[in-house]
């Protein structure tokens, strides 16, 4: 069984509002959970209008998998036109 944890750091430019910020990560959390089926929590800048700290979890029994997992997670959330990506990390656990 391999784990593979990424962890994103993300500026939303766009927010003047922790209620802005809600909607951009909620949206944005629906979507990688329905299209790759891992999880997903906000897990730092809580009280930050403009940054947030997204983990994302995918468990698999090939190394492979988890790592083209989180490859096209990553892929999608720069995509996105309303956030930046300040950095990530790929931590196997």
């Amino acid at each position: 069984m391999f784990v593979k944890l990424l962890t994103i750091d993300l500026f939303i430019p766009a927010s003047s509002s922790l209620k802005e910020k809600r909607f951009v990560l909620a949206s944005l959390k629906t979507k990688i959970r329905q299209r790759f089926n891992v999880a997903v929590a906000e897990v730092g800048f809580h009280d930050k209008w403009q940054r947030c700290r997204l983990a994302v979890v995918t468990v698999g029994a090939d190394k492979t998998y988890v790592d083209s997992c989180c490859d096209k997670v990553l892929a999608l959330v720069e995509r996105d036109h309303r956030i930046e990506v300040l950095e990530y990390i790929q931590e196997h656990r």
